[in-house]
């Protein structure tokens, strides 16, 4: 490659690879500022162990209500009392995506989307360890374990990558099964 077609090809792969940081950071930053604006809200204005619901959703209160909880584990109550394990734990997380994201081909979509979802969802759950000491939960839906909006976005992220593993795997194994679009012929040169 001459020193022109570097330059070029250098020049043209720069800006993408800025956006796409770029997405990480607004996406992953938006996610952040749901999260702990909700949480501020329930702390704010519903006491601890309180359930709150609009009275005109009162009828949907025995499948989904608004609770003031506090979770020293991890994403939807497991592993209670291991705050600073999982403070840890968030930070490597955090460590490995922002090593990890400008690696990502512009192509792999799934990877970058679960990522964005789990980087915002882990620094969400890692300011309320740094602030109190635990998580604050919140959506409680019929008897599943609180959770909150990074925890949500956290299991969406793993669940989108799980998604797109078992699609990668359906495709190649469909490929390996189906004929190739042009067969080789037999042909005759010079007969």
């Amino acid at each position: 490659m001459t020193q022109p077609e570097k330059k070029t090809a250098m020049t043209t792969r720069t800006p993408s690879k800025l956006i796409r940081i770029a997405w990480l950071v607004i996406a992953s930053t938006t996610i952040i500022t749901i999260d702990q604006m909700t949480k501020y809200l329930v702390v704010e204005y519903i006491p601890f162990l309180e359930t709150w619901l609009p009275d005109n959703l009162s009828r949907f209160s025995d499948w989904f209500r608004i609770v003031h909880w506090h979770n020293s584990g991890a994403a939807f109550g497991i592993f209670q009392n291991a705050n600073l394990l999982f403070l840890i734990l968030g930070i490597a997380a955090v460590g490995f995506i922002l090593f990890l994201y400008p690696t990502i081909g512009n192509h792999e979509w799934a990877l970058s989307t679960a990522m964005i979802l789990q980087l915002g969802g882990a620094v969400g759950n890692m300011i309320d360890r740094i602030r109190f000491g635990h998580v604050i939960d919140f959506i409680s839906i019929m008897r599943l374990p609180v959770f909150n909006i990074a925890d949500a976005s956290i299991a969406l992220g793993v669940l989108i990558l799980l998604l797109d593993v078992l699609w990668a795997e359906r495709s190649e194994k469909k490929s390996q099964h189906s004929p190739s679009p042009n067969p080789p012929t037999l042909s005759r040169e010079n007969d």
